[in-house]
């Protein structure tokens, strides 16, 4: 169950809030003037606790709330009629999750916390108020929604014409340079709490296929993948067998 805690808006006086974690989430690939700041930080933003295996959001409700993700790691993810699951994506802390309900209320997917997660809950009227008349910080969380479709895209091609090892070399290099861009792991290892089963949902491979490709990885001395850390070997090889190119997540 969900739990409220605390006010994150720049009414309480608190430390926390001399910059709005929405503020800090979007300087990491723009700038932003001080008006843009002084809007966001206007923002009241609700502090709520998940517990592991949660549902944040359901598919088919109706939110008035966006989320920004604060701490731990969440998945989107689509249940079929017959029990089967697809994971659409992952979220690590600093995703802006939902921006896209200003213009489209109902949730096409289900939100699950993988890990105990805190959010930061916004209201999305609210939101769009701060943006009426702010094109330059309209245009700011638009690029926001923007990169979330690259990484879609990615995920498509994935899927669709990438082989097993290729589609996975891709998916570690994705996430490394995810969580590099939020000051979290390092070039070469970060920690990983995603299980064998969730990650082959999300590249469309059974978990003994995905199992097996980790083994081959793992023989060409390109990556580890072992007790919730990943451990990037040789990310030139991993890269040429990924055709990677991260410009896309910048």
């Amino acid at each position: 169950m969900p739990h409220d805690l605390s006010l994150l808006g720049a009414k309480p006086k608190s430390p926390l809030l001399l910059t709005s974690p929405i503020a800090r989430k979007l300087e990491t690939h723009v700038v932003l003037l001080p008006e843009d700041k002084m809007a966001l930080a206007s923002l009241e933003i609700r502090k709520r606790v998940f517990a592991k295996g949660s549902d944040i959001t359901h598919e088919g409700q109706s939110l008035q709330s966006a989320y920004i993700l604060c701490a731990g790691w969440a998945c989107s993810y689509k249940l079929m009629r017959n029990g089967m699951r697809q994971v659409i994506n992952f979220h690590v802390p600093g995703d802006l999750i939902g921006i896209r309900r200003i213009l489209l209320p109902n949730c096409d997917d289900s939100l699950c916390a993988i890990t105990r997660v805190e959010v930061g809950e916004i209201n999305i009227q609210e939101l769009a108020e701060a943006l009426h008349g702010n094109g330059h910080l309209a245009m700011s969380i638009l690029w926001s929604t923007l990169r979330d479709e690259a990484i879609l895209v990615q995920h498509l091609v994935d899927v669709g014409r990438r082989r097993p090892i290729d589609r996975v070399a891709h998916f570690f290099l994705e996430l490394s340079s995810r969580l590099n861009l939020v000051g979290l792991g390092t070039k070469t290892a970060y920690q990983c709490p995603l299980t064998q089963s969730l990650i082959a949902d999300a590249l469309g491979l059974t978990a003994v296929h995905f199992n097996r490709v980790l083994r081959q990885l793992r023989e060409l001395n390109a990556m580890r993948f072992h007790e919730g850390w990943v451990e990037l070997l040789d990310s030139k090889r991993l890269e040429r067998l990924a055709d990677f190119d991260s410009s896309y997540l910048q």
